[in-house]
């Protein structure tokens, strides 16, 4: 990190409730005892504004003054603030697939568990209802499909595509079903592929890897935010995560994020 920036220009956080790696950024960097300053883009008067006058079009990203880096990989983040931190160990892609599977099984387990008012209705500082975000799930994987088979960039728009259009009574069920359809045909396909190939993607180009990786956690941390969901209602989540669901996926700590 450079000190005579950082003396004058504090780091700062743009970050939004409900963002898995918005959540997953602030831990990081909270774990390592380094000072941030918060910014709620979804709160906070001007914020998003500011955020758009750097760059950047979406959460979560670290400024110091008007330099910024999305937050979608550690390593970025890593490097950003020049931390000599070893990356953990990245799950084989077999295995990321295997998750991706359990993942969008789950999440179709847990919209089951959901009544109709409790699905379309708000739910503390999410973004999107409960429907939304069990769609948005789905939406992830789906997206990350679209950019590897019509190779181009995986952008935060096609992430997001449908997500807050979801409307009332909706069948995300289906939809869940038929994007798990299509993620193991591509894999039958694919799965010899080389996976260190790089992958344009609106962070940054990555590997294949890190993008299968990211596709994974990031699409699990949106089916865990459903079972805080089941939570609150006083029930019990039939077939959670277990910690071997979760193990070696660069997850949150936390499923919710109630920071203000």
């Amino acid at each position: 990190m450079h000190a005579q920036e950082t003396a004058a220009q504090p780091l700062r956080v743009f970050w939004a409730p409900g963002c898995s790696s918005c959540l997953r950024t602030k831990e990081f960097l909270t774990r390592h005892g380094i000072a941030f300053e918060s910014v709620n883009v979804a709160a906070q008067a001007g914020a998003m504004e500011e955020l758009r006058s750097l760059g950047a079009r979406s959460v979560p990203v670290l400024a110091i003054g008007t330099r910024y880096v999305y937050c979608q990989s550690l390593a970025d983040i890593k490097t950003f603030l020049e931390l000599d931190i070893p990356d953990d160990t990245r799950l084989t892609p077999a295995t990321l697939a295997e998750r991706v599977n359990l993942t969008i099984t789950k999440a179709r387990g847990f919209v089951k568990q959901l009544p109709d008012d409790v699905l379309d209705g708000p739910f503390r500082n999410s973004w999107a209802p409960p429907r939304g975000l069990a769609h948005h799930v789905f939406r992830v994987v789906e997206a990350y499909l679209e950019a590897v088979e019509e190779q181009r960039e995986l952008t935060y728009e096609m992430t997001m595509r449908g997500t807050h259009e979801v409307v009332p009574g909706q069948d995300v069920l289906t939809y869940g079903e038929a994007v798990l359809a299509r993620f193991n045909r591509w894999w039958q396909m694919h799965r010899d592929d080389d996976f260190s190939a790089m992958q344009p993607t609106y962070w940054g180009e990555q590997s294949l890897h890190e993008v299968l990786e990211r596709t994974t956690w990031h699409a699990m941390q949106h089916a865990r935010q459903l079972t805080a969901v089941i939570e609150a209602q006083g029930h019990a989540v039939r077939e959670p995560f277990t910690p071997a669901d979760l193990a070696g996926l660069p997850l949150p700590e936390k499923a919710w994020d109630d920071d203000k």
